[in-house]
């Protein structure tokens, strides 16, 4: 028996030694990733439809304000290959009296579906604009299938409103999402004989709201039974493409998040952001337009080793988001409190939400 117990020891020893030998062998690239250069971008034809490229293999993009402090112990963590997939393909989300069909598709591809959808379901296309993003229905009042889909009565007794429908296709918040719109409106008794505005502003009452969601629900039925036979618009390649929301640097540091969008969708989707980036929130007040945020590197967040002795730590309030109105767009910038005494990290928790806002 000792002869076996020694014999262990010596084997369990030369395995020691063994990993250790290993782990030296093995080289740590974290340098070398921080003090390589940066490539020259791959370049295409003019002539080439960009559209028909994209990365096989990603690599994360690294913002100017992320570039100017780079150091090991904060790599960026590698790509998500699913970070550009919504957890459904298709969501009806509404805020402040707006109702959208949000799709994890670019506009170019669902504008022939939306044209088809209103088609098949009898509403037709009096009116289109590929550059607006918009199509305008027939009167509905003369389709069968158009009138129940909009819940008008077979016989009807007396005179009812005349209607038609509008569809506004437009690229999402969200980097490659497409953001649909549908609603009904009230037209003359011959019908619109031309393309009416949309009004971003307009107010809607509760059941033109619950119109434009049944809508949205028959589209997004209708999009998913379609989803192996896609086409694609080059009509709609005029269609603005801009993104709504912006990263602003001065130098090499982060200074704020300009959003191209009303108040009240700035706010969701800011919090939205907070949440998929695992930020804690202590405060918020959409009034006064603040976030209460423990901004701390996982580094001072960690309880460290005898965690399971005691209970989890608290957040600290370490930095203040602030949105406000400015003209046509809200501005988010990020600073330290005053009773933080640790590193001031606006520009990388502005940098970070970002990520997550488009």
């Amino acid at each position: 028996m000792a002869f076996t117990l020694r014999m262990l020891a010596s084997l369990m020893g030369l395995i020691s030694l063994l990993t250790v030998a290993g782990c030296s062998l093995m080289e740590d690239r974290v340098q070398r990733y921080v003090d390589a250069p940066e490539g020259k971008p791959i370049e295409v034809p003019e002539s080439a439809d960009e559209s028909r490229f994209s990365q096989r293999m990603p690599i994360r993009d690294i913002s100017a304000a992320d570039s100017g402090r780079m150091y090991a112990s904060e790599l960026p963590e590698p790509p998500d290959m699913t970070s550009e997939i919504l957890q459904q393909n298709y969501t009806i989300e509404a805020v402040d009296g707006q109702v959208w069909l949000l799709v994890n598709e670019v506009p170019g591809r669902l504008w022939p579906a939306v044209t088809a959808y209103m088609n098949q379901q009898g509403l037709g296309v009096a009116y289109e604009n590929p550059q607006l993003g918009l199509l305008q229905s027939e009167l509905v009042n003369y389709s069968k299938r158009a009138r129940s889909l909009l819940g008008l009565a077979d016989n009807p007794e007396g005179e009812e409103p005349r209607l038609a429908v509008q569809a506004k296709v437009s690229p999402g918040i969200r980097r490659k999402t497409t953001e649909i719109r549908l609603r009904s409106f009230r037209v003359g008794d011959d019908g619109p004989d031309q393309l009416v505005a949309w009004d971003e502003n307009a107010s809607r009452s509760p059941r033109e709201l619950e119109t434009s969601r049944q809508l949205l629900t028959d589209l997004s039925s209708f999009l998913q039974s379609r989803e192996d036979s896609k086409s694609y618009s080059r009509a709609a390649l005029g269609m603005p493409v801009e993104p709504r929301v912006r990263l602003v640097s001065e130098g090499d540091s982060a200074t704020r998040i300009e959003m191209e969008l009303d108040y009240g969708r700035s706010w969701n989707e800011v919090r939205r952001a907070l949440e998929e980036a695992d930020i804690t929130v202590i405060d918020l007040n959409r009034e006064e337009g603040y976030f209460f945020v423990d901004a701390r590197p996982e580094s001072e967040q960690e309880p460290g080793w005898f965690s399971w002795f005691s209970d989890a730590p608290e957040p600290v309030h370490s930095h203040d988001l602030i949105l406000e109105r400015k003209n046509d767009r809200v501005v988010v910038t990020a600073s330290r409190t005053a009773d933080y005494s640790g590193e001031g990290r606006s520009a990388a928790l502005l940098s970070n939400l970002f990520d997550y806002l488009y």
